[in-house]
């Protein structure tokens, strides 16, 4: 994993998987820049704002939509008469490594008709898959990579953020592809500027 061009896009088998702090780690780790394409409430404390604070001279791509609601991003743009278009989404102009994070899921929806996956296949960038380990992962780890296999998108890591039972991680990594990387990011319990480069230098050493 040491592609000095790298562009992922950070996506997770469901809400509340630590997206965000697994692309602090690889975006400390590739020293790229972040972009969030949607970002749903929170705005005086975004996923960029957060990005800048845990890692060192990130340059951070304004988000293409900023949305007050916190909640899914069709609903979040319906409460202000907005449609999110997948036209009006084009990646950062940049020499750098891009990392790109997801609000959410594969199939969050964006409109009535177009869900995050299809930004994904949008941006033609290969896929960063977020697995955290609760009662149910399998399930959605499992329809996740199937839903990208199914869109022909690239699965280019599997993220194991935190621990995971032998038997739970065994059933998941033998779903993916052999081409397919696997990043394991320590759990990290409190999350400082700190700890996040603790995390990218441990990657460095297990030279993933």
């Amino acid at each position: 994993m040491n592609n000095l061009n790298e562009k992922l896009f950070i996506t997770g088998i469901g809400t509340d998987v630590g997206k965000t702090i697994c692309s602090a780690v690889l975006t400390q780790y590739f020293k790229a820049d972040y972009w969030k394409p949607i970002q749903s409430g929170d705005l005086d404390y975004t996923d960029s704002h957060k990005i800048e604070s845990w890692t060192e001279n990130t340059v951070c791509h304004p988000e293409t939509y900023r949305l007050k609601l916190a909640a899914s991003p069709h609903q979040s743009a319906k409460e202000e008469d907005i449609r999110i278009c997948l036209g009006n989404f084009q990646l950062p102009q940049t020499d750098n490594s891009l990392i790109a994070e997801g609000a959410g899921g594969l199939m969050v929806p964006l409109s009535d008709d177009t869900f995050m996956i299809d930004l994904i296949e949008k941006l033609e960038i290969p896929v960063a898959l977020v697995v955290r380990n609760y009662l149910g992962c399998i399930n959605h780890s499992l329809l996740s990579i199937m839903a990208l296999k199914q869109r022909g998108l690239k699965l280019e890591y599997l993220i194991l953020n935190g621990a995971f039972p032998p038997d739970t991680e065994r059933v998941i990594l033998s779903f993916i592809e052999r081409e397919t990387g696997i990043i394991r990011i320590p759990e990290i319990d409190q999350v400082t500027k700190h700890s996040i480069k603790a995390a990218a230098e441990q990657l460095t050493k297990t030279n993933l």
